[in-house]
């Protein structure tokens, strides 16, 4: 039989075994080896077998009486019988009410404890602290004078309980009269604002608190929405919640906006009257009060009148809320601002675009105005400008860029006007270098072996169907790297790039820190990958210094580099027999294609033209100053006549001049018969006849004497010319020393001469 069946008699706890042949009426009711429970399960006798035997002593009407009375025993427990006890109804509706309300304030709790951890997260108190607008940099020079300030002007945090009284009554008086009674907004004010508001038939007048314009400014935007309303309510009692009347009072008035880009009591009190805070006598702090409702429109700067009439309004306010009395009210006078507003420095220069986002970095999170250091030179920088605006650009753009041999820029323009284009050609344009790329072609060569002495085949080549070609018309044969280099020589470049390999010479770029993209084809050895003025200049000052990549950079203290960045960019530096090699070649060509660069001091540079003269640049160092200069067009047009060796290289020497402390070149440099420059003549596939080569000759000639008879006259207050027609002009100099630009060529370049000009 299953031991679970309940026909099977109980086992007997003393015996441990089950009783057989036992009535249940014969045992007693409290016999602790039988169950106390009645029996639910009453079979048929007639349907027993053998093995339920024992179960015969038990009648059908026994087993059903039991069962009856147990049915009962559930019935009274249950209910009172008819359920006609109204006191048990009663006592059901109040447990249903009990339990459903337990349940209602255990969902608060739970809703209550989500808003609190949500404004935790969105609304910190500390948020509050913070200004609502990104803080001022001041960029300082190297000497430590201001150059330039980006952002807002923002104020010390102020501390309200230390204020003096009219100072808080004249915010509270017009922004909150009841600030120190609400409990974060203020339902009578809601009132009154609405009530005015319909009988202007618009919004006039708002109802916001002192601590809901706090959470408006340090945690929301300005969406007029109902859900930003109530989120602004609930930060509100937040706020009041977990600070101080005072503290949310000295939070508002150093974050809240006063006009002219200023913010926080502290800021405007210096701004507008020059002095601190607790100085302020009531007409100021009335002043100060009216501005936060337009601070824009009512900055006394401006709108003096403006704001005198709103001061006016503030003192009203102050004597109807009990905080001035009638007399006192009358006795205010309107009030003055500085008579000359302190010195507005730019907000924005080609220099400090560059370095502004370098500076922040360096500052870090900063609450309050900061300054940061650069490595800009003032006088030098005024200098750059004044080459810029002298070199009689016409409608042409120039760029310059000075730093020293480590990368620290000490100079830099962009243009010719920033107000007029903050374009900063300088770092932000990439143009064709021309044969200012050459330095990595021979680079490449020096460090394969070669030198100086070692020669090439100045001679036409094409190599893949591609036919570089000299801009004069003028191939040598076999000569030495030095006098290809002198002359800038395209042919002799192409033959180096093909013999040293295009990739090792885009290795020397990418080494000497060019960054953009190259393509792989023998035509780069020309210049037709296209760069920036600054890259460039910082490749030329890895030559001069010694080492390589130079990084350029405009701030004096450098951040310390992380473990990566150290493996990844390190310096590295160039042997000394390959630098002074390259420094042997640079020097050559100040005696060919950038003579008039030259100085009286060791220099080294080299000149640059792309195509039909759309750029034109000179890049070169002497002394610990490396500096890179670029003339062209915006719109990447053609400039007839225009070439490295002209505008660019005498806007160079200028500058470096002026910058070095050095006199001008006076005595005629000797140059080389074979390096004239090529940039300076037309570009021909052949020259025609002899007698068009001799009067050639001829004319450059009496160039040549004709600019050195007028450097020397220059010295003296003449300027000397050479009209077109070969006529020359005697005239007193206008202050500016310079040559003027060649006169315009015909660009007959060949159509299958696609390399770069020189």
């Amino acid at each position: 039989m299953n031991p679970f069946d309940p026909r099977r008699p109980h086992r007997d706890a003393a015996s441990d075994s089950f009783g057989e042949g036992r009535r249940v009426d014969d045992e007693p009711n409290d016999r602790p080896g039988m169950s106390q429970r009645p029996l639910r399960y009453a079979p048929d006798p007639a349907t027993w077998d053998d093995e339920d035997r024992p179960y015969r002593a038990y009648s059908r009407e026994e087993l059903q009486r039991q069962l009856d009375g147990y049915d009962a025993v559930l019935s009274d427990a249950g209910d009172d019988g008819d359920g006609s006890d109204p006191s048990g109804s009663r006592d059901s509706t109040f447990r249903t009410v009990l339990r459903w309300g337990m349940r209602g304030l255990a969902a608060v709790i739970v809703l209550l404890v989500i808003a609190i951890g949500w404004l935790a997260v969105t609304a910190p108190l500390s948020r509050s602290l913070k200004p609502p607008t990104p803080p001022s940099i001041t960029l300082l020079a190297s000497d430590g004078t201001p150059i330039a300030r980006r952002g807002a002007i923002l104020g010390a945090p102020v501390d309200a309980s230390k204020l003096p009284p009219h100072v808080r009554e004249a915010f509270v008086a017009i922004e909150d009269r009841r600030f120190y009674s609400h409990w974060g907004i203020d339902p009578r004010g809601i009132l009154r604002a609405a009530w005015h508001n319909v009988g202007a038939g618009g919004v006039r007048e708002g109802g916001s608190t002192i601590t809901q314009q706090l959470a408006k400014n340090a945690f929301l935007d300005s969406d007029r929405t109902a859900a930003r309303k109530i989120r602004e309510v609930m930060i509100a009692f937040w706020l009041e919640a977990w600070l101080s009347k005072d503290e949310i009072l000295s939070r508002y008035l150093s974050n809240v906006y006063f006009g002219d880009n200023v913010y926080g009591l502290t800021a405007a009190a210096k701004h507008y009257f020059g002095r601190a805070p607790e100085r302020l006598n009531v007409g100021q702090a009335a002043m100060l009060a009216g501005l936060v409702k337009a601070p824009s429109r009512l900055a006394p700067t401006t709108n003096l009148a403006g704001a005198r009439k709103r001061e006016a309004v503030v003192v009203g306010a102050m004597v109807d809320a009990g905080f001035l009395t009638p007399a006192e009210g009358r006795a205010v006078q309107p009030q003055r601002v500085l008579a000359s507003r302190p010195q507005q420095l730019p907000s924005g220069t080609y220099f400090a675009d560059w370095v502004l986002p370098e500076a922040r970095d360096q500052a870090g999170e900063i609450n309050t105005e900061t300054t940061v250091r650069t490595t800009l030179d003032p006088e030098l920088q005024r200098q750059a400008e004044r080459v810029i605006r002298q070199a009689g650009l016409r409608q042409a753009q120039a760029a310059l860029v000075a730093m020293r041999t480590d990368g620290q820029v000490v100079a830099m323009v962009g243009g010719r006007s920033y107000a007029d284009s903050p374009f900063n050609r300088a770092v932000q344009a990439k143009r064709q270098p021309g044969s200012t790329f050459k330095l990595f072609v021979y680079l490449a060569a020096m460090r394969a072996g070669m030198t100086p002495s070692s020669t090439v085949d100045d001679s036409p080549v094409e190599i893949a169907g591609w036919k570089p070609r000299n801009d004069d018309g003028r191939y040598l044969g076999e000569i030495s790297l030095a006098r290809a280099f002198a002359r800038s020589s395209n042919v002799a470049a192409a033959r180096l790039t093909q013999q040293v390999g295009v990739k090792q010479v885009i290795k020397a770029a990418r080494d000497l820190g060019i960054t953009t993209p190259i393509p792989n084809e023998a035509t780069i050895g020309l210049g037709t990958s296209e760069v920036s003025l600054l890259e460039l200049t910082a490749a030329y000052a890895g030559i001069a210094n010694g080492s390589y990549p130079i990084v350029p950079r405009g701030l004096k203290d450098v951040k310390g580099k992380g473990w990566y960045e150290s493996l990844t960019s390190r310096t590295r530096r160039i042997p000394e027999n390959v630098q002074d090699e390259m420094k042997s070649l640079l020097g050559s060509s100040l005696r060919g294609t950038g003579r008039e660069a030259r100085l009286t001091v060791d220099a080294y540079g080299k000149t640059g033209t792309s195509q039909s003269g759309r750029d034109a640049w000179f890049i070169g160092f002497a002394g610990d100053l490396v500096v890179g200069v670029w003339v062209g067009n915006d719109d990447n047009t053609p400039n007839p006549g225009l070439h490295g060796g002209g505008i660019p290289a005498q806007i160079w020497r200028n500058f470096m001049v002026s910058a070095l402390d050095i006199a001008p070149v006076r005595a005629p440099v000797v140059v080389d018969e074979d390096a004239a420059d090529p940039e300076a003549v037309e570009n021909m596939a052949e020259i025609p006849d002899m007698s068009e080569a001799v009067d050639r000759a001829v004319d450059g000639a009496v160039d040549g004497a004709v600019g050195q008879a007028g450097d020397r006259l220059r010295d003296i207050g003449i300027d000397l010319r050479r009209g077109e027609d070969g006529s020359i002009t005697v005239s007193p100099t206008r202050g500016r020393d310079r040559t003027p630009p060649p006169p315009p060529r015909d660009d007959r370049r060949p159509p299958d001469d696609d390399g770069g000009e020189e």
